[in-house]
């Protein structure tokens, strides 16, 4: 079946976009993603012709438009979200015009999914950088803070060695308060004993003498 004059001008802009994508495209996003807008109003429009191609034509044109659909979310993500995002991506499988020897979707594809790993790893590299300085950083400030806390421990260890010697010394003079107490009771009991026993034989001579 000879291609409708509709089917032939979605395949040019479709030709057009993935060379689009192909380059290093910063001025020229705008463009793809409005051309991507057309392609998805002629792709409806294919569906609805009374000549529309067969099937297997029409999924691989839907699966190279998602395609780029995908490609432009992706770009407005960053780091590994990109990558990830593109590694699902799906290409077209047949080419769009007779000069390819593959599909542009899949080199596409292939394009950028090396530029994102390279991203990526620029990134991780970059932060790591940045994170080795901090972590040096924070080594210094930890060794210092190592420092202050080494020499808090000790003065408190000489405060608590302080307090212990301090109970010790007052068990130590509380046992001797009592051990003089104790002493002191016995001389105590030991004079009023002797003080008993002399006014009871001071009490005897003198009953004797009357």
């Amino acid at each position: 079946m000879a291609s409708s004059r509709l089917e032939i001008n979605f395949i040019r802009l479709l030709s057009r976009c993935e060379s689009i994508a192909s380059e290093k495209r910063v001025e020229t996003e705008w463009r793809l993603e409005k051309y991507v807008g057309a392609l998805e109003e002629m792709l409806v429009a294919l569906r609805k012709s009374p000549s529309k191609p067969t099937v297997e034509v029409m999924t691989d044109y839907t699966r190279k438009v998602d395609f780029l659909k995908g490609l432009l979310e992706a770009e407005k993500l960053s780091g590994t979200e990109k990558a990830l995002a593109n590694q699902f991506l799906a290409p077209g499988r047949t080419p769009t015009i007779a000069n390819e020897r593959m599909p542009v979707s899949k080199t596409v594809h292939m394009q950028t999914k090396a530029r994102c790993t390279g991203e990526m790893r620029n990134e991780l590299l970059g932060t790591g950088l940045s994170n080795k300085g901090n972590l040096e950083t924070d080594l210094r400030n930890r060794r210092g803070l190592v420092l202050d806390e080494r020499q808090s421990a000790a003065e408190l260890d000489a405060v608590l060695q302080h307090h212990h010697n301090l109970q010790e010394k007052l068990a130590e003079d509380m046992l001797n308060l009592a051990r003089n107490l104790k002493n002191n009771t016995l001389v105590a009991q030991n004079i009023i004993k002797q003080d008993n026993q002399v006014w009871r034989k001071t009490s005897s001579a003198e009953q004797f003498l009357c």
